[in-house]
């Protein structure tokens, strides 16, 4: 037990300390007193720092990313073909599109072929391998037999004579991979700029061949239901019927493709 001897010699050994100029305590471990001053500058400069900063409101975010303004491809091919005045400009406009992805993987940009001013006019599906070579629509075997076709009512792609010419398009100017069936989007994409060919060309018979162009340009399907079927498109008689390239794998329906091709000579021969 500490006794008042020892208190007071301990209290007298403490005041004689603080005489000689003592102002902390010593520890039982040595302290490294460098290592105690290095530390405090790094925390006075770090203070420095904090201090010259300017402050950060607490309620400060960060701005929202910005976001591109989204691009409708139909609307746009919709303008693009409303501003073409004629069969040139609209077929600059169709190949100056960008928005369809076949157009990357394409050889050649198929337009038309045959006479403008003809009294029919004949929409396909879209370009094969023979066509994307050639740049025009229906050469291949499919085309051969168009030919043929068209021979057995006194038509001719070839003709200049407007009662015997035929005018032939596609509703898509770009080859589709493998001559896969175009996609939705690609239909409405190039629907706008199909009913402008039409227009342009005014044909007083319009001939839809396959399904495509009847899904694109009458919003219906099933080619072996409607075919034989007069329609209206853009005010003009259009009768749908099999695409040649049906006829070559399945020669069963050709006799039901010759009774259309009568019935597009009965409309022609009765025109005024």
């Amino acid at each position: 037990m500490e006794t008042r001897e020892s208190y007071e010699a301990a209290l007298a050994a403490l005041i004689w300390q603080i005489e000689l100029g003592a102002d902390e305590a010593i520890a039982d471990a040595p302290l490294d007193r460098y290592a105690l001053s290095a530390h405090a500058m790094a925390a006075q400069a770090k203070a420095a720092e904090a201090a010259a900063a300017p402050p950060v409101p607490a309620t400060a975010k960060p701005p929202p990313p910005v976001r591109a303004p989204e691009v409708d491809p139909v609307a746009e091919a919709r303008a693009a073909a409303e501003a073409a005045s004629d069969l040139g400009a609209l077929a600059a406009a169709m190949e100056a599109f960008e928005h369809c992805e076949l157009k990357r993987g394409a050889r050649s940009f198929v337009f038309c072929d045959g006479a403008p001013a003809a009294r029919m006019m004949i929409v396909g599906e879209a370009p094969g391998r023979e066509e994307d070579r050639a740049g025009l629509p229906f050469v291949g075997r499919a085309g051969q037999l168009l030919d043929r076709m068209l021979a057995a009512i006194g038509l001719d792609r070839r003709s200049e004579d407007p009662a015997m010419a035929v005018y032939i398009c596609n509703v898509l100017p770009w080859r589709p991979p493998e001559n896969r069936k175009p996609e939705a989007l690609e239909r409405a994409m190039f629907k706008p700029f199909v009913e402008k060919h039409i227009a342009l060309a005014a044909p007083e018979v319009v001939v839809l061949m396959g399904n495509t162009p009847c899904e694109t340009l009458l919003g219906r399907s099933g080619i072996t239901r409607i075919r034989g079927e007069w329609a209206e498109v853009l005010g003009r008689p259009a009768l749908p019927t099999f695409h040649p390239a049906y006829l070559l794998r399945t020669p069963q329906a050709k006799r039901e493709a010759w009774l259309d091709l009568q019935q597009i000579r009965s409309r022609l021969e009765s025109a005024p």
